[in-house]
């Protein structure tokens, strides 16, 4: 929060160069017209004020703040810059953002949810889809010849495919080249749950909705969203029963 209300002051000078720059420069030669743009960052401070300006401009939006007063914010700069008293003090105007950024964040978060919602509402209508009551749903790649299913305390060996709906990959044992192997009741209650429905050999995709998933809250560093739909290719490679616990 406070970093951007410290690069935000940057902004400035980002409209007062484009004010400064009306047209553009064409220069004809003998075989095509040249467009030379305008020249907007004349100094290393335009361009650090410039850069800052898209910095904050990014921030927001991706934090689903979609509009923006572009003269109250002009004016906060000018009054902090030039020494003036301000609308707020600097509590009131952390609390004031804070308030504001959560509101767009829920916002944003709830979205991301229909539109999980919908995407599984009519994955459920293909014919080659099996929905289940907690709704996970799944369609059989291929199937194996075992018979044995894992149980919750047991480890798998799987290969994987990992992607959101709109196609974008988040991960994938085939091209590490390594199948994963982990305890099945260590992993998302989606995996652990679609497992032990499978017996070794068998290939499915199958669709987790977000509340089996990550739900609001993926992995720092994975390109997940919050409240996405995940969608695995998973192949059950090998059941390692778990150990017999020990008799006293």
């Amino acid at each position: 929060m406070n970093k951007l209300l410290v690069t935000a002051a940057a902004c400035i000078a980002v409209f007062n160069a484009s004010a400064q720059t009306k047209t553009t420069t064409t220069t004809k030669t003998k075989t095509s017209t040249v467009i030379v743009a305008p020249q907007v960052c004349r100094n290393s401070l335009d361009s650090f004020s410039y850069a800052a300006g898209m910095s904050v401009a990014n921030s927001m939006k991706q934090a689903g703040a979609d509009k923006l007063n572009v003269a109250m914010f002009a004016k906060a700069m000018n009054d902090v810059y030039g020494n003036k008293n301000t609308v707020f003090t600097k509590e009131q105007a952390s609390m004031t953002l804070q308030e504001k950024l959560q509101s767009y964040s829920k916002k944003k978060t709830e979205a991301l949810k229909q539109e999980g919602r919908n995407f599984l509402a009519l994955n459920k209508k293909r014919s080659q889809v099996t929905s289940l009551p907690n709704g996970l749903q799944y369609e059989v790649i291929s199937s194996g010849k075992g018979t044995a299913k894992p149980l919750a305390i047991d480890t798998v060996v799987v290969h994987y495919v990992g992607t959101l709906t709109n196609g974008s990959e988040f991960d994938n044992s085939v091209k590490r080249g390594s199948p994963a192997s982990f305890p099945l009741n260590g992993v998302i209650k989606g995996w652990t749950e679609i497992l032990q429905l499978m017996t070794p050999g068998d290939k499915w995709k199958v669709y987790i909705p977000s509340e089996l998933g990550y739900g609001e809250y993926p992995p720092q560093g994975a390109a997940i969203t919050p409240n996405a739909v995940l969608i695995f290719e998973i192949e059950l490679l090998e059941i390692k029963p778990a150990a017999p616990a020990p008799t006293k």
